[in-house]
């Protein structure tokens, strides 16, 4: 996973005024405009799945410096700003329920872009893995509640998506071309200031291919083995393998609390009957969620001894440290130079003079934080 960041993002209620946001897409286009003039479409979604440049664009155009909303109501402005004639990027998606029209979204940018009818899948596709990911394959206690999926002229795309829990959220960022798999290492980054390690189950990481391959061999030998290695017809773990010996168990487990249902149950038998090659096929199955992926880990583990990673992501995306010195002091030349592009970009930008100046002084207040 790339460095780039992090943002604290304390859940804050309301709405930005009209006479803000209004401004907000002007400003927001121009600043994209400004970036795409000079670098072209494919480095603005490079800029977009950079956590720490896209909360100083969130910054710059006049939002809430510090929370959650910066990335509802950034991408919500830039949904509104970005043109295929001016910018070559389009944004899809959004907030609640606003994100479950993405597809048609992105039907509708292939068509205006004039991109081969199959491109419409494939990138139908991304979008619905990148959720798909951040809700199964990663469980870190924040459920997705925004997503925005941003692609160019040639096919290529950015995701920003947010989930929250009780307090605060936590941005997932996105890029294709720094894609190694959607099942593994996927983000470019994940921002949050909550590290949860060992409450966490990511089946993206490294460390958890055995899980992920055994998974898969797992689906592939269907429904009933797969009831008998989760106990229902066994009283205990030493009956599967035949020993009458004192089992014990540690008190916590990362993958415990599985109760999986009927519908539940016939989901894995679609998924038997499908027969997927690998986990990714897996995983992109529908009604393979967040359980059924952790029963499947469970077992991974507890009968195969496969290593599943509890660590959360979210350690990787401190490049620039916290002010508290925590998870160590802020790296002043990297947290400069994302302040820079932002800088440059709205020189750049065709904007009049008081907008200009007003939000060069809100980055520069920003800077001095």
């Amino acid at each position: 996973m790339i460095r780039t960041g992090s943002a604290y993002l304390p859940l804050h209620g309301g709405h930005a005024p009209h006479w803000l946001f209004k401004r907000m897409v002007r400003l927001s286009g121009a600043i994209s405009e400004a970036v795409v003039e000079e670098n072209g479409s494919a480095e603005l979604l490079a800029r977009f799945s950079d956590t720490c440049w896209f909360q100083a664009f969130a910054c710059a155009i006049g939002f809430d410096w510090h929370s959650s909303g910066t990335t509802t109501t950034a991408c919500g402005a830039l949904k509104l700003a970005l043109k295929p004639d001016v910018h070559g990027v389009v944004a899809c998606g959004g907030k609640g329920a606003t994100s479950r029209k993405t597809p048609s979204d992105i039907s509708s940018a292939v068509k205006v872009f004039d991109l081969p009818e199959d491109d419409a899948s494939r990138l139908a596709y991304a979008s619905k893995m990148a959720a798909k990911a951040d809700t199964a394959l990663l469980q870190d206690g924040f459920q997705l509640y925004h997503h925005s999926f941003f692609m160019d002229a040639e096919g290529k795309w950015a995701v920003i998506q947010q989930g929250m829990d009780e307090s605060y959220a936590r941005r997932y960022h996105w890029l294709s071309e720094c894609l190694p798999s959607f099942v593994e290492t996927p983000h470019t980054a994940v921002a949050s200031d909550i590290c949860r390690d060992g409450d966490v189950l990511d089946l993206t990481a490294k460390e958890s291919e055995e899980t992920r391959k055994i998974s898969v061999e797992l689906i592939q030998e269907g429904p009933c083995r797969l009831r008998c290695l989760l106990g229902e017809t066994q009283t205990t773990l030493a009956e599967y393998d035949g020993r009458q010996t004192h089992l014990t168990l540690s008190p916590h487990h990362p993958v415990l609390h599985l109760d999986i249902s009927p519908e539940g149950w016939r989901a894995i038998q679609n998924a038997y009957e499908i027969q997927p090659r690998n986990y990714e096929e897996l995983a992109s199955l529908d009604g393979m969620g967040p359980m059924k992926i952790r029963a499947l880990a469970l077992v991974a583990e507890l009968i195969y001894g496969a290593k599943t990673s509890t660590k959360d992501p979210v350690r990787y995306s401190f490049a620039h440290g916290g002010k508290d010195g925590f998870p160590y002091p802020v790296h002043k030349q990297t947290y400069d130079h994302t302040i820079q592009h932002i800088t440059e970009a709205i020189q750049e930008a065709r904007l009049g003079d008081d907008e200009k100046k007003n939000a060069l002084k809100r980055l520069a207040e920003h800077a001095k934080r």
